[in-house]
């Protein structure tokens, strides 16, 4: 922890004060407690909708299983969120999920199959990854046999979906205020919070990348 703060403290010098006050500011409110993830989807503007929708509830990090398609969110419509949200890419399949769920994570699967527990009844009182399916087919029958439940959004209408980007922004909302009013200690302990520090420091230095791979070398660390 003691080579993370020094870390830290080093990349503090390259921050204007404004970005200095936003990262400690936004840091406090950060949770992993959620973790999306995302069942190769292809639609650059619904990854970036997701993007969005994460950063907005502190959450902060997603994880992309692909296969035939590539994470790419449109930076036009990700309005900046992509500078703190950190994307973990994975292969689309079942061994991606185990090793999420290896981590501490419940797995969830945004489905209206098998018994679904509406978004509004679900009681969060654990670490949850919600994966979210294909625009155009949903979350997999292979991902929906092995997830431990799965989470359904009432819809009142004659559609019976919503779009992938939409979903994740009210389950991303309603798990946020559930989480608030909860009482659960959720947010990120003082190594993940310094680490997402050092990661948004560097996110938003011109040569971030450079100028920490140099301090690393130099002081013989890993992060």
């Amino acid at each position: 922890m003691e080579d993370l703060a020094q870390t830290f403290e080093y990349l503090k010098q390259f921050l204007t004060e404004e970005r200095l006050s936003k990262i400690e500011h936004f840091s406090q409110e950060s949770s992993d407690f959620v973790l999306p993830v995302m069942d190769d989807v292809y639609q650059f503007r619904n990854a970036a909708a997701i993007i969005r929708s994460v950063e907005a509830n502190a959450f902060h990090k997603v994880v992309a299983m692909e296969e035939e398609n590539v994470f790419d969110p449109n930076l036009t419509v990700t309005k900046g969120a992509e500078t703190w949200v950190e994307v973990e890419k994975m292969a689309k399949n079942i061994a991606s999920l185990q090793n999420i769920k290896d981590r501490g994570y419940k797995i969830l699967a945004v489905s209206l199959e098998k018994n679904a527990v509406m978004l509004p009844d679900y009681q969060i009182t654990e670490p949850i990854a919600l994966v979210f399916g294909t625009e155009m087919e949903g979350v997999s029958e292979e991902v929906i046999d092995f997830a431990d439940e799965t989470l359904a959004i009432p819809m009142y209408g004659l559609t019976r979906s919503y779009n992938v980007s939409v979903a994740a922004g009210i389950c991303m909302y309603e798990l946020k205020q559930k989480l608030i009013k909860s009482g659960i200690d959720y947010k990120l302990s003082e190594e993940k919070k310094m680490k997402m520090k050092i990661r948004w420091a560097v996110n938003s230095m011109r040569s971030g990348k450079q100028i920490i791979e140099k301090y690393l070398r130099d002081h013989h660390l890993e992060l």
